[in-house]
């Protein structure tokens, strides 16, 4: 079933099209991570599963579009002019439904409330669990010591994703070897 983010709506486009193309995804060895069909694009997200290798790559993108378009060619499941984008999740994923948020435990989310919180709205944190109700979140908050959880209900995320948290690269493990010049050797 889809579920348009913040409500129980239910898109029949949505359902027809993920039941199509479900089989060809998971033969290919990949996930269907999410569909969306909005102002004319049909937007197809799909990921390596849980725990798998990191990244979908071109190939595998390019795979999945011409087998869909072959698909919907025979079945025509989106009435009228679309455009299909096939995609992965990306970096910094998009949180709609609670298989996405089940998935991302333990890493760093940004949420917007639909409305505010004990006056918080938006939300940045740890996502400590995910279940069929709510998520948990331990909340960033640089301004205190003090570690603050808090648990949302989805009927009160408007928007969610993952954070992609750039640190230094890491180091190879090869230790760098100082070489000298040939006036440092003579001076030795």
């Amino acid at each position: 079933m889809s579920v348009a983010r913040g409500s129980t709506k239910v898109n029949p486009v949505v359902d027809r099209v993920s039941a199509l193309i479900l089989p060809i995804v998971t033969d290919l060895g990949l996930e269907l991570y999410d569909v969306e069909y909005q102002g004319g694009i049909l937007r197809v997200v799909v990921d390596t599963p849980t725990g798998g290798p990191a990244g979908v790559n071109m190939e595998s993108i390019a795979l999945i579009t011409r087998l869909i378009s072959r698909e919907f060619d025979h079945s025509d499941p989106v009435p009228g002019h679309y455009t299909l984008e096939v995609t992965s999740p990306g970096l910094e994923r998009s949180l709609r439904v609670p298989k996405h948020f089940a998935r991302e435990v333990g890493k760093v989310v940004a949420i917007r409330l639909t409305a505010a919180v004990n006056g918080v709205r938006r939300a940045q944190g740890v996502l400590l669990s995910a279940d069929e109700n709510n998520i948990v979140v331990r909340l960033n908050d640089k301004s205190t010591t003090e570690i603050t959880e808090m648990t949302i209900g989805y009927d009160m995320i408007d928007r969610a994703r993952t954070v992609f948290e750039w640190g230094p690269t890491p180091k190879s493990g090869a230790t760098k070897v100082k070489t000298k010049t040939q006036s440092e050797v003579n001076e030795s």
